[in-house]
This record gives C-alpha cells, structure tokens and sequence, in this order.
C-alpha cells in the first residue's frame, strides 16, 4: 500500500520533520545563548537573577499599556483621554449616530466636575451650529473672517506624517475651519487641500529663518503671498513643554522636512526654549507689530500660562501703545495639551491647566478692556462637545484641538508618537505604516469630526437657551465643589471691572 504512495509525498514529510527538528534546534540553541546573556550581564538585575523568564518582565511592562486600554480600564479611568471620550471622537468623525441608552456612566459627584444648566424653555430650531462670524485683526491690511467653533490646532509636517496633514487639510477645507501648520513650516501637503492656514512661528523661526536663523522679511512675504495663509501665531510656550522648544526626533527629519525646516538631515530638530529676540513685553509688542506689517495679516501668539503676572505689563504697554498694538488674538494652551515628544518632569508638572488659565486671562482682558479687540483661542484636552461649550462659556472665541483630529484620522492613543512606529500611520515615515491611511478617505472624518462638534456644541447652547454658542455665558454652567455641591462659574469667576486707562499696575 506504501508502494502507491508518491515520492513527492515521502519527501514533503520528510522534509517537514527535517524543519521541524531544526526550528526545535534553533529555539534551544537561542535559549541557551540567551540564558548565557542574561547571566553574564551586569545591567539588570531580573535578568541575572532570572535569565531567560526574566525577559517577560519587560515584555509584560511593554504590553501593559495596550491590555489596561482594550481589558481592564473602565470607561471613564484611562488617560490621557478614556474610552468614553475616544468613542465621543470616533462615532462623531464616522458620522455615526452619537446618542447612548440607558444612563450615563460618568459620575456627576467629584470636585471639578462641569455642569450646564438647561433653561424651561429651550431655544427652538434644529440647526443648532454656529452661524456667527467673528473678524480677527480689524486693524490689518487683510482682517480674517472665521466661522467654525473648532479648528485645528498646530502639527508639523515632520511630526506627522504626508497622508496625515493631507487628509486634515482636505477636510478643514471640506468643513470650513482653520488649520494650523505646526512650527515646522509650511509645506505642500498644507496647501493641496485648500484650506485656510494659520503658519505658526516657531522659536527655531522654521520656514521664515535666514540662514543664521534669524526672522526673514522675505521669508515672511513669501509665506504671506499664499492667499491660504490667513494668520500668523508666534509661539512662546506649548503645554506640554513650557520653557522647551519643539522635539523632533532625527529618525523622522527626512531630506523634505530637513529642506523645509532648513536643518540637517538626519539630525534632531530641538528648537530653542524661546525666542531669542524676545525677552520682554516690548520684544513681544514689536515683532508682533513687525510681522503684522510685513504680511498684512493678523498676528498673535500661543503660549501656556503659568505666571501670569506678565499680561499685566503685556496689556498696560497695549494700554500705553494703542490698541492697534495689541495681538489680534492669543491662544492659550493647556498644561494638560499633548505633544509627540517631551520629558515627563514638562508634561506632568509644569504650567495652568486651561480650567484655571483661561479664566484668568478672560478676567485680565476684561480688566484692561481688550477683550474685544483681541480674540481668545482655548487648547488642550478639548475633545468634546462638553469641554469646548465649558470654553465658550468662560469666554473663548475658538477652541483648537490636535489629538481630537488625531482621533479623527484613526489613532488608537498607542502612545507611539515619538518613536516612529505609530501603527496608524499618523506620526510615522515608514511608507508601510503610511499605506494604512488613505487621504481621501479620512479627510471625510476630519469634515465629519468639525461638523458635529459644531452641532452638538450647538444642541448644548440651545438647551441652555441660547441661539447659538457664543451666546454662552458663565452663568449657563456650575461647578461641583468639595462639599458637593455646586455653583454657578459666574460665582466661581466672578470677573473683574474693567481698568481705566490711567490706572497702575501694581
């Protein structure tokens, strides 16, 4: 019966138990080698005392990051930003319906907790997005007319990938909100969806620099001469590392981002803690004014707040100057903002988070009676329709957000930014990662994200009684205190009167 049996066949079982006995072989062969390692290493301790098993300690300590996300966290316990907030973000960028049954699982008791207060008689109508204009830089040669509620925050080419900032400049075009470059330049994939820009002035002045890295005049005017280019932010300061520059690792400084950046290639990006030319209130008030009349374009600046003693001097000298002075808007940044890269003492330790700063500077303006004239953008964590009808109320003109478009585009919070690796091709160069995300495909998300923000923004207003969200007041929300109960923001914020112009600063 054998004898009917085919060659061939013999040889493929023979074959296989041959491979088969050499992969067992090999896996031995590589313990053994292993086991030798470990034990005459002298680095760590696990490994020395436990060769071999010793290595899963740090397999496991790796993998625990994405088990906690998928298994064990509960809805509402991860950071930086849980499961419910995610799902917030992902339903709305699919244009899916964003309604949940039963009850809500967020608990309503903790200290800091935000409530709005609905009104007996909701505002009626089914568009409940914001139909307002707001005009930003009055005193330029070209003011700047915006609409959207969110826009999206600064990311650099480099920092992301192509498909990614084509995709989000497809769909700020689709969707009608602004984009912000990044300090990283302006580059093409900026510009082939349409959208309108706002080129952000890092402190290494990428794309705007001499070649001694110095502001260009000229840089400045070719940047202008996009008509895309609606504004300029300086950035002082960024949440998630106040008092260090931008980070970009050399692994992801490609010959076209070295080019546009005007750096080296292969070399780290670290851009300086601050401007060098700016070292205080009278630097700040002159490059803003000198970039504003080179390019005819409003200007402001970004920075996180942390001692904010300095917008005393900032808004006195507007005072002394002129209002036309004055930036055209400021946007402020949160000590819980996100970033690629940044050390942890930074991240964790360092700056206001927005629930507390932007009162503060709301308050100031007010105070110095600026606050028409220069606008306020809200950043950092404000993914939500929740956080971002919170900045309105306090006293926002716009909310910028990055990692909710991150979301957006597909991120799964993986934590790998910094490294290159991202598996969603977001914050990658591997073309292979890359391949994953399609342009087109999720520019329509990023359209979809802009859109229901804006509504369910919109049905928060209504329910507070209010036609539209920048109608929101302090008074439309309450805060939970320690004893447990809560109050109004009006009382918690109360405000200031306003400061004549001949007052001191003290």
């Amino acid at each position: 019966m054998l004898e009917s049996v085919p060659t061939w066949l013999f040889i493929t079982i023979e074959f296989a138990a041959f491979l088969f006995i050499f992969c067992i072989g090999l896996a031995l062969l590589s313990i053994v080698v292993l086991y030798i390692v470990d034990v005459t290493q002298t680095k760590q301790t696990i490994r020395r005392n436990y060769p071999v098993i010793g290595r899963f300690r740090y397999v496991f300590e790796h993998m625990g990051e994405f088990f906690r996300q998928y298994f064990f966290a509960m809805d509402r316990e991860e950071l930086p930003f849980n499961r419910a907030e995610r799902s917030w973000a992902y339903r709305a960028a699919k244009d899916e319906v964003n309604t949940i049954a039963f009850g809500s699982t967020r608990d309503l008791k903790p200290t800091g907790s935000i409530l709005f207060v609905n009104c007996p008689y909701p505002t009626l109508g089914e568009d409940a997005c914001s139909n307002k204009e707001v005009l930003i830089g009055q005193y330029c040669q070209q003011p700047y007319s915006a609409q959207s509620v969110i826009n999206i925050s600064g990311m650099s080419y480099g920092a992301l990938s192509i498909p990614a900032v084509n995709a989000l400049s497809l769909g700020a075009k689709q969707a009608g909100c602004w984009m912000n470059t990044g300090e990283g330049g302006l580059s093409p994939y900026h510009l082939e969806g349409g959208a309108d820009l706002v080129f952000q002035i890092g402190t290494a002045k990428f794309g705007v620099r001499d070649l001694a890295g110095n502001l260009s005049d000229e840089k400045l005017k070719e940047i202008a001469a996009h008509e895309q280019v609606k504004m300029f932010e300086i950035k002082l300061s960024q949440g998630a590392k106040p008092g260090k520059g931008g980070i970009l690792p050399g692994a992801k400084v490609t010959a076209e981002i070295a080019a546009i950046r005007g750096i080296e290639l292969g070399s780290d990006a670290i851009s300086p803690n601050r401007h060098p030319d700016i070292n205080n209130t009278k630097d700040l008030l002159d490059i803003i004014d000198r970039v504003r009349k080179v390019t005819g374009k409003p200007v402001g600046f970004k920075a996180v707040i942390g001692s904010y003693h300095w917008l005393d001097e900032l808004f006195a000298a507007i005072q002394a100057r002129g209002i036309e002075s004055a930036p055209d808007f400021i946007t402020i940044d949160s000590a819980d903002g996100g970033t690629g890269a940044a050390p942890m003492p930074l991240m964790d330790y360092v700056g206001l988070p927005i629930s507390e700063s932007l009162p503060v500077v709301i308050d100031m303006l007010n105070q110095y009676q600026l606050k028409e004239r220069i606008k306020v953008v809200a950043s950092g964590k404000l993914i939500t329709p929740s956080g971002v009808a919170w900045a309105l109320a306090v006293g926002a003109d716009f909310v910028t957000s990055a990692r909710g478009f991150m979301f957006a585009l597909g991120c799964i919070q993986a934590l790998q930014c910094n490294k290159n690796t991202c598996p969603t091709g977001i914050t990658t160069h591997n073309k292979r990662l890359q391949r994953g995300l399609v342009a087109t495909e999720k520019s329509q998300r990023v359209a979809n994200f802009v859109k229901n923000m804006n509504y369910e923004v919109g049905v928060l207003a209504h329910s507070c009684g209010v036609k539209e969200p920048r109608q929101l007041k302090r008074h439309h929300a309450r805060m939970v205190t320690e004893n447990g109960k809560s109050i109004p923001l009006d009382e918690l914020y109360p405000g200031v009167e306003p400061k004549s112009q001949g007052d001191q600063v003290t």
